[in-house]
């Protein structure tokens, strides 16, 4: 039978019609151009990958940073239909056989692994024996130096793409790389490491309206967020804190205080991170709160809001861990609290650093950014949005455009 992209939209997805550049995408995955997409969360960026993938002969790889992005999508695909499987370290002999069995079988229509597998011993003649057609590069931004995100293994996957493709019997290899957050820099980066030539791009709106922008100087910060979560007591949100201690610290606090909570982080046992990701995604109303470890790939839609108990780490970051809210586009609310000794600390770390000058200007581009974010002088959402180049005008989605013109003032000047 014949597929077209809006019958298996309908029969495989469930879904009635694509959101906003999904089928533009598509049609040029289908054409087998190597694509960047620059989408915001809850955006669709999935899919845009999935679908072709379900079109075409060969295996798309997917190259994935966390087991449980992965596990959730190919759970949710073998749901659907769809023959998708997983290599990572927490697979069983049963999910390696089964691994083995569809890429010798050339039945397997997806594969997820990490950075760290694709990069591996032994995965590149494992896959050059396979039909590889597409390499998708998910959350593609942690190419990028500049961020918390970073994984090293990031910057071989291009070579390894230029190997599998020399291996080809056709002698390319389409990849596709997706991410909800870019700036102009993040954006040559992934740009320079991946494609041997300037790729088809397709940028969305950055633009969330349907999210409120809040943000604060860190007081007391238990006492902060137990104000903010007291108006959402019956929704779902997400506390981000940069430490694991302070994380489960906070995670207790709203415990007694009648919240269900769960701490998560890296320094968790598997069994007890699968615990709360369970927990997570079985649509109870629960409050993660979390290192950024429960960052990316967090894909529930009713998220209601996201605090930030310190100071972001860069507007990257803080705009890809609000994004995990209101996914549904139903209003949703966020906090960011921020600390100004966290501002100099980091003005100190950067002009330490005299190895290079062109990374130190950038960083301190960035730090900047994110001083205006955290201490504006007008609209937020246009200083955020403005940080990847969009123009927009004032929100009043935000509670800088909310605020009466005497607590602006108060604001811009700390009082």
């Amino acid at each position: 039978m014949n597929h077209t992209p809006s019958s298996l939209l309908t029969s495989t997805f469930g879904h009635a019609e694509f959101r906003p550049h999904q089928l533009e995408i598509i049609e040029a995955a289908l054409k087998g151009q190597d694509i960047l997409a620059l989408m915001p969360s809850g955006g669709g960026k999935s899919l845009c990958y999935q679908l072709p993938a379900l079109m075409r002969s060969g295996i798309t790889v997917v190259i994935s940073p966390l087991i449980a992005l992965m596990r959730d999508q190919v759970y949710a695909l073998r749901a659907r239909g769809v023959k998708a499987a997983m290599l990572n370290s927490l697979n069983d002999e049963a999910e390696d056989t089964l691994v083995f069995s569809g890429l010798k079988s050339r039945q397997l229509k997806l594969l997820y692994m990490s950075p760290e597998r694709f990069a591996k011993d032994g995965t590149f003649a494992m896959l050059s024996r396979a039909s590889v057609c597409c390499i998708v590069v998910d959350e593609a931004h942690c190419i990028s130096h500049w961020g918390k995100a970073f994984r090293p293994e990031y910057l071989e996957i291009g070579s390894i793409c230029a190997e599998l493709a020399a291996s080809s019997p056709t002698g390319q290899v389409q990849i596709m790389a997706v991410t909800a957050t870019a700036d102009a820099g993040t954006q040559a980066e992934i740009i320079k490491h991946l494609f041997g030539a300037m790729p088809k791009l397709f940028i969305q709106s950055f633009d969330r309206p349907n999210i409120y922008l809040k943000m604060a100087r860190r007081r007391a910060a238990d006492k902060q967020i137990l104000v903010f979560i007291k108006k959402h007591k019956q929704d779902t949100g997400i506390v981000y804190c940069s430490r694991r201690r302070h994380a489960e610290a906070m995670a207790d606090i709203l415990t007694k205080a009648g919240y269900r909570a769960f701490a998560y982080h890296a320094g968790l046992p598997d069994q007890s991170r699968s615990r709360v990701e369970k927990i997570f995604q079985s649509g109870e109303t629960v409050i993660i709160v979390a290192t950024i470890a429960f960052g990316m790939g967090v894909d529930r839609p009713d998220v209601r809001f996201v605090c930030h108990a310190d100071t972001p780490s860069s507007v990257e970051t803080y705009y890809q861990e609000i994004g995990r809210a209101g996914r549904d586009g139903k209003p949703a609310f966020t906090l960011g609290l921020f600390d100004t000794a966290n501002f100099i600390k980091a003005r100190e770390r950067i002009g330490l650093d005299k190895t290079d000058i062109h990374t130190q200007k950038k960083e301190l581009l960035r730090l900047q950014n994110l001083v205006k974010l955290c201490k504006p002088k007008t609209c937020r959402r246009v200083i955020l949005l403005s940080h990847f180049e969009e123009k927009i005008p004032a929100c009043d989605q935000c509670d800088w455009c909310k605020a009466g013109i005497f607590k602006k003032i108060a604001l811009r000047y700390g009082l």
